[in-house]
């Protein structure tokens, strides 16, 4: 039997949830709720200390509560705060973010600059992944995280994708799984099919996009069009291939690139290091202002892409690994790092590297607040002074915190 209680919500948590007691005192997470609100919830999860719910009914609504603009909010796994207007998503992120760094990191009063909004609050997003239901149906994860929501809109994708999607029909005799729909700064389109077949499918578009088949195990199969897009940042063009991680909101790139220049010591003899380089984002603006530049990426089609965009430089180093692997084997002195590390931040291997190089500056970018705090904690014990900590809203109506945190070694003037 199902348990169901009327609580009073209580704060905000990472992640999109609201905290909440229930009566035995056990902490409860509710999503789509606001602090202050009283709610009908029903349990769905429940362990010795805490537990998850859904909520029913908003019997008491916050005064804060807008009315979401999507028909799927509540539903759908990809938004969280479409209930609060744009600027209080912005001053909560900047209290997660604080929360965090107290709270893991141990900081007091950390520096937390004011978060760098979004231009554009809708219709960011340059890439979109669908997944597909039996009869080839586009949808996205539901918020139980169990199965899929067949959506009929979508606000966050760019206009020509949110033109595109509806119109395309895979049928279940594809094999597709998942399609990523790219939009370049150009307005060009790409469709990326994964599926499990290390054969294509048959494919037939009457409207002009490229379009490859990316299997897990194979090689990729160019169906229509190129096997890659074009990306401008700030005035400067990018090639990314299909398989590349590119940032999905091309305008807060183009901020997070320019703090990175204004912020770090660039002169031409500092040497650079970037670790997870991906297609060369950064890269390519610290390239002009620093005597050497070595770049470190693992992904093959990264490599391909950043050795592309950068080609023009003679005194950049591109390696092909993992950043635990060769980080150990720089033998020169460093002077900047820049590190844009997955969401499960730093492996021990480049914990252990960077207190050896001991560079002089160091640019941590993070996409999960909670991984940075613990990493930038651990790399605070080595002697570093903590600069700033610059949030950007890379992903409006989203729980998602972007992030540059600045350290510097005491005694670099």
């Amino acid at each position: 039997m199902s348990q169901v209680y009327e609580i009073t919500m209580e704060k905000m948590v990472s992640g999109g949830d609201c905290l909440g007691r229930l009566p035995d005192g056990r902490a409860v997470f509710v999503p789509f709720v606001l602090p202050g609100e009283v709610v009908r919830i029903e349990l769905v999860e429940e362990k010795t200390r805490f537990a998850r719910a859904k909520p029913l009914e908003v019997l008491k609504p916050s005064t804060e509560r807008i009315t979401p603009r999507c028909m799927h909010f509540g539903e759908c796994g990809g938004c969280q705060y479409q209930h609060l207007a744009y600027e209080g998503q912005l001053r909560l992120k900047e209290a997660l973010l604080l929360d965090q760094f107290q709270r893991i990191a141990h900081i007091d009063d950390p520096p937390i600059q004011p978060i760098v909004p979004s231009p554009n609050p809708w219709q960011y997003r340059n890439h979109v992944q669908f997944h597909l239901g039996q009869n080839g149906e586009l949808g996205y994860v539901h918020a139980d995280g169990e199965h899929l929501l067949i959506i009929e809109e979508c606000h966050l994708p760019q206009a020509e994708i949110n033109a595109l999607w509806p119109q395309l029909e895979l049928g279940p005799e594809s094999g597709v799984y998942r399609l990523g729909i790219r939009q370049d700064s150009f307005d060009d389109i790409m469709l990326i099919l994964e599926g499990d077949d290390p054969e294509a499918p048959e494919f037939s578009e009457d409207i002009p996009v490229s379009a490859v088949y990316t299997p897990p195990e194979a090689r990729l199969t160019v169906l229509a069009g190129d096997d890659h897009l074009v990306f401008s940042l700030l005035g400067r063009h990018f090639q990314v291939s299909a398989r590349s991680f590119f940032q999905v909101n091309t305008p807060i790139a183009e901020k997070m690139i320019a703090h990175l220049l204004d912020s770090l010591a660039l002169t031409g003899d500092t040497r650079a290091v970037e670790l997870y380089a991906g297609v060369g984002a950064f890269s390519a603006f610290l390239a002009p202002k620093v005597g050497y530049l070595t770049a470190i990426e693992s992904s093959g089609s990264a490599c391909h892409d950043f050795a592309v965009n950068l080609d023009e430089f003679d005194h950049v180093s591109l390696y092909e690994a993992q950043a635990g692997d060769v980080l150990p084997t720089l033998d020169e002195p460093v002077d900047v790092l820049i590190m844009d590390p997955p969401r499960a931040g730093l492996a021990p291997a480049v914990h252990e590297a960077l207190a050896e190089l001991m560079p002089q500056q160091i640019a941590y970018i993070s996409c999960d607040p909670a991984t940075l705090a613990r990493d930038i904690k651990r790399i605070l014990k080595h002697g570093y002074r903590l600069d700033s900590i610059t949030p950007f809203d890379q992903f409006p109506q989203t729980a998602h915190i972007e992030t540059i945190v600045l350290m510097t070694l005491p005694g670099l003037n």
